[in-house]
């Protein structure tokens, strides 16, 4: 199974502002949709609620040491760990053969080796 992160990254190193991207391009969000539909997805939860509901047509899995957060369409974890083994299951279930970490910083972070 690969784990793949996608991120956009400006020259600076910036990946995100105020819990928004930088920029907005289309043809970037494009990309994005195609590099990420029909998998799993990974996001940290302000992430998440920056995004503000579920990605449609990927199985999107939220970090969160909250434990009143639930949102309808999510599958909650607690770690990265939790969050790679959850992916693959689902992406097996899928058909797919890619786990997607799609952010924010502090996953980023936390997911690297």
């Amino acid at each position: 199974m690969i784990v793949a992160f996608v991120v956009a990254m400006a020259e600076n190193g910036v990946i995100g502002r105020h819990g928004q991207l930088p920029w907005r391009m289309p043809t970037d969000l494009k990309r994005f949709r195609q590099l990420t539909l029909g998998k799993p997805v990974i996001m940290g939860r302000r992430t998440y609620e920056s995004i503000g509901k579920p990605l449609d047509g990927r199985d999107n899995i939220v970090i969160t040491r909250q434990k009143d957060f639930g949102p309808l369409g999510v599958h909650v974890v607690d770690s990265v760990a939790d969050a790679v083994a959850k992916g693959c299951e689902l992406a097996i279930g899928r058909g797919a053969d890619e786990v997607a970490i799609i952010g924010g910083a502090e996953v980023f972070r936390a997911a690297l080796p």
